[in-house]
């Protein structure tokens, strides 16, 4: 049957589908879910409404009918009886299998499930596991269970074994090995558990892979053991990686990177298709005790878990801070120091698709710099920001070393060279970027179009000799600090994002890049209702520097205000045409 013929776009949707049958019941409040799992399902109805991906309704029935037909219970009151999926659950493996590519491939090849302690994880991972392998592989597939211990990756190995055992069907075409783990004579499948290890981090060629509590992976490691996974599935059509999870307390791990990439996606990072975040997470931290609250980060509440056993542990929480801690890391998802995308594309938009703005216009005008230096051979960049009528109007431009050029657009996968062409990039140095050119750049700006920088915040990493240069041409240069300290500058520039407040002069689009790249990592230990954040990159090869100078530029503003404000509204523009930077800058 040609593939074509049954996948659907959202107007064919109908309500036999379960991710349409789950999103009216969020839409009518019959279920009670918290943003990121409310921004996932508008995403992908969208996305189906756009044509951006397809539902093909055979492959999602599929998928549910298998595991409810051939996977059990391996433990407690419910075993050994078949699963029977519940809606969220029959939602989930519809977006995992159904939600396919213009050829019918699945869209997604990567699911990050976030989901409180006691709501079946280790049981839906092995019930997906189980359909991998025995319907939805190909030959010679190659499943992984994947934890730091190996009594850890057990848990879901193990649960896979028991729905083999459990069905004669199955059971009868597989056999244990010692060294292959299960193997399935006639596909050549096997199903192996692993303990990662940073010594053997080849040979891998996954169909399907199962990254067991990952917020508790220790940093380093663990992401070049998923790293080295997804590169071993080039070879496989429709391969597809899971990392399960609740909070935990590793910080700038899997879970940190896998978080921010999933909330890129489902803010409008459109370099991010092909990850599926299953994000269950309570909004308020100050209701982490009320029941209602907890309904969205424990979908399963009443089914999977009863009420009354939450409600006792929530009593116990109250004992102690730490059991408190425990319990929103475990039950909630709080994880400490949290990072996620930080702006929406649709917010990024309003600062973009303005006529343009030359340097030139601003002859006159009192404004403030913001410089963001590589510390090695990365990007450096600086801005000015200019106000007229309210509006803050933004000029970035970037370095990058010369002999780094080639590197870093295939590094990058960015036409560094089209930004050269446009005037927006300059190569500087030969392998370090030459801060004299900085300097000259902010020269240019009073010497040669009569804009005065009344002060330059630049990161506590800037170069010591061009920053005394500045300083000797009359500069006011002030140092800033890229952390928690800017949390309140990082709400003031996101709420004047949000309104429109802040705009590009010169339809940038590697600023757009940076701005996109951007995340934030909330302060742990601090008011959840109010936590600090500051700036960090969305993935590890990601570049933010151009949306950190804008934040030093934004930071000098919001500090100088009461001394500068009143010249930096620019009501009375005064124009002078000596060219004397230090008479005017003071």
């Amino acid at each position: 049957m040609n593939k074509t013929r049954r996948i659907k776009s959202m107007a064919q949707l109908t309500a036999e589908s379960a991710i349409l049958a789950y999103w009216n019941e969020i839409q009518t409040g019959g279920v009670n879910v918290g943003k990121w799992i409310r921004l996932l399902y508008e995403v992908i109805l969208q996305g189906l409404e756009e044509k951006r991906w397809f539902y093909d309704k055979r492959l999602a029935d599929n998928a549910i009918n298998f595991i409810e037909r051939y996977c059990h219970h391996y433990k407690g009151k419910l075993a050994p009886k078949r699963i029977k999926l519940s809606l969220w659950e029959k939602a989930a493996i519809s977006l995992i299998f159904g939600v396919v590519d213009a050829t019918g491939r699945r869209q997604f090849t990567e699911v990050f499930w976030v989901i409180g302690r006691k709501m079946g994880k280790t049981l839906l991972a092995a019930a997906i596991a189980t359909y991998m392998a025995y319907a939805a592989g190909e030959y010679g597939s190659e499943l992984y269970m994947l934890a730091p211990k190996i009594d850890q990756s057990d848990l879901v190995y193990s649960a896979t074994e028991f729905n083999i055992h459990a069905e004669d069907e199955l059971d009868a075409i597989t056999h244990s090995t010692k060294y292959r783990g299960l193997v399935i004579a006639e596909t050549n499948t096997t199903i192996k558990k692993l303990a990662f290890s940073s010594k053997k981090s080849d040979g891998y060629n996954p169909m399907f892979y199962v990254a067991d509590e990952v917020a508790a992976w220790p940093g380093v490691n663990g992401l070049r053991q998923w790293e080295v996974m997804v590169s071993g599935t080039g070879a496989r059509e429709e391969p597809l990686g899971m990392a399960i999870s609740s909070g935990g307390y590793e910080n700038d791990g899997l879970f940190d990177e896998l978080m921010k990439r999933s909330t890129g996606f489902l803010m409008g990072n459109s370099r991010e298709a092909h990850i599926l975040p299953l994000i269950y997470m309570i909004d308020d931290a100050n209701k982490w005790d009320d029941l209602e609250e907890l309904e969205k980060s424990l979908p399963g509440l009443g089914e999977s878990v009863s009420r009354e056993f939450i409600q006792k542990e929530i009593i116990t929480a109250h004992e102690s801070i730490s059991k408190e801690i425990e319990f929103k890391v475990k039950y909630c998802n709080l994880k400490q120091n949290l990072s996620t995308a930080w702006l929406r594309a649709e917010d990024i938009n309003k600062c973009f698709g303005y006529p343009k703005r030359t340097v030139q216009e601003w002859s006159g005008f009192y404004c403030v710099v913001g410089i963001d230096l590589s510390q090695t051979t990365d990007l450096t960049s600086a801005c000015f920001v200019v106000e007229e009528d309210g509006i803050i109007w933004v000029h970035s431009h970037f370095w990058l070393p010369k002999n780094r050029l080639a590197e870093a657009m295939k590094r990058d996968q960015i036409p560094y060279d089209i930004y050269i062409q446009k005037g927006l990039l300059s190569l500087s140095g030969d392998e370090f970027i030459n801060t004299d050119d900085v300097h000259e750049w902010c020269m240019s700006l009073v010497r040669d179009y009569k804009i005065y920088p009344l002060q330059i915040g630049y990161d506590r990493w800037g170069a010591v000799e061009m920053i005394q240069k500045l300083e000797r041409s009359s500069f006011h240069v002030d140092t800033i600090t890229q952390g928690f300290n800017l949390s309140n500058v990082m709400d003031t520039v996101e709420g004047m994002i949000r309104e429109g407040r802040i705009r590009d002069m010169d339809d940038n689009g590697l600023l757009k890049i940076h701005m996109a790249d951007a995340a934030q990592q909330m302060e742990s230990n601090t008011d959840h209702l109010h936590p600090r954040k500051k700036l960090v990159k969305i993935s590890k090869n990601a570049h933010v520097d151009g949306m950190a100078a804008l934040l030093d530029a934004m930071a000098m503003r919001l500090f100088k205000w009461e001394e500068l404000g009143q010249r930096l509204m620019n009501v009375n523009k005064r124009v002078r045409t000596d060219g004397n930077a230090g008479e005017n800058l003071r």
